[in-house]
């Protein structure tokens, strides 16, 4: 087992990368709190248990950049300082930025910090990796600090309206993306002064408002799966979601149409996107589920029976609960990192469709359980 620590493990980057190692085969994790770096004994306590760190800490934005540059540089002092302090020899990933290149004290602030590492692992025999990294996205970032990204998608809904600075062009990373390459680099042990993580897309600012403009068209405002053309459209879908509150959003209410023949129900409308429906009967007092994904776009619809939906982030405690009556039939989508179970809390069977936007595969099931 590989023993990994992540520095700044409750921001953006380190709780998506904290979730993967924990899905990962031989890696453990050792957890991290933003106080170690006040304590020096917990600080030294944390590298010495290390075989790999992944230094995200840093500080983003202030209104005075000197205090950027001061606060990164310094972040990165302590954490060699209980290094050396230990003897301890942990191969360090470190993550810069693109801005490297700018002339700006944030980026001035991640090359001097680069060098600084590896020149420690110059002279202590330890393992650098300076990983350069484009513009980060995903789900649940902070709007107006980690991305333009996470901006636009908290703004539009939210019932704001989002505006366009600089319509620059912009080379982007899915966090996961980034996340699956620290995994790689830890399990591989390759080291490199300066490692390019390569980018996933490169889209204009403009086009990213678009884009995200359509989702809340299609789906925010009538439900409709969007038109996803590939991959990064997919990330661009689940990101946008992430910021949809979900008690108030939920469940979406269908449109039942009844005569004397019976009733129809549209339970989902899919903007030339393919993927897999399934049908379900559950019994009383049964649940279904308790399992979460990384990827994949999944609709509940209940069209007969009453059900109970819970749904809740990994790594938090809060659980979010949906009750919904075939009587007046809805839906819940699925987020991306939120566990989900389904219950039949009525006295009849239980009828459900599930609609995925992947075939089922069993070699790369993106299905992992946990008690919602």
């Amino acid at each position: 087992m590989i023993k990994v620590g992540i520095t700044g493990q409750p921001g953006f980057v380190g709780t998506h990368l904290y979730n993967l190692l924990g899905i990962t085969e031989d890696i453990e994790r050792v957890p991290f709190e933003d106080a170690f770096f006040d304590c020096d004994e917990k600080m030294e306590s944390f590298v010495s248990q290390c075989d790999a760190i992944v230094h995200l800490a840093a500080m983003n934005r202030h209104p005075d950049p000197q205090v950027i540059y001061n606060t990164n540089v310094e972040l990165v002092d302590k954490l060699i300082r209980a290094m050396e302090k230990t003897n301890s020899t942990p191969h360090v990933l470190f993550s810069s930025s693109t801005q490297e290149e700018l002339d700006n004290l944030y980026g001035a602030s991640k090359l001097e910090g680069r060098r600084r590492l590896s020149d420690w692992a110059a002279k202590s025999g330890g393992k650098f990796t300076g990983c350069v990294i484009p513009n980060v996205f995903g789900p649940y970032g902070r709007p107006n600090y980690n991305s333009v990204v996470a901006t636009f998608c908290h703004k539009l809904t939210h019932g704001e309206t989002p505006q366009i600075i600089k319509d620059g062009s912009i080379k982007l990373i899915y966090v996961g993306d980034l996340c699956r390459h620290f995994t790689d680099i830890i399990k591989t042990g390759n080291a490199c002064d300066k490692y390019m993580i390569p980018y996933t897309a490169e889209k204009k600012v403009s086009e990213l408002l678009a884009t995200f403009m359509r989702f809340k068209e299609d789906y925010f405002e009538h439900g409709v799966i969007p038109q996803l053309s590939d991959p990064f459209e997919v990330q661009l879908f689940n990101t946008f979601c992430g910021y949809i509150d979900h008690k108030s959003f939920f469940p979406f209410m269908l449109k039942k149409n009844s005569d004397e023949r019976g009733t129809f129900v549209e339970v989902a409308r899919l903007d030339r996107i393919g993927g897999q429906v399934s049908f379900s009967t559950t019994m009383p007092g049964v649940t279904r589920g308790n399992h979460y994904h990384t990827r994949k776009i999944e609709r509940f619809a209940v069209i007969k029976g009453k059900a109970r939906i819970e749904i809740r982030k990994i790594g938090t405690s809060e659980k979010i609960s949906f009750e919904l009556n075939g009587e007046n039939p809805a839906f819940v989508d699925m987020p991306v990192w939120f566990t989900h179970n389904i219950t039949n809390i009525g006295n009849d069977e239980l009828y459900t469709m599930f609609w995925i936007n992947e075939f089922y595969n069993p070699e790369d099931p993106d299905t992992f359980f946990e008690k919602a």
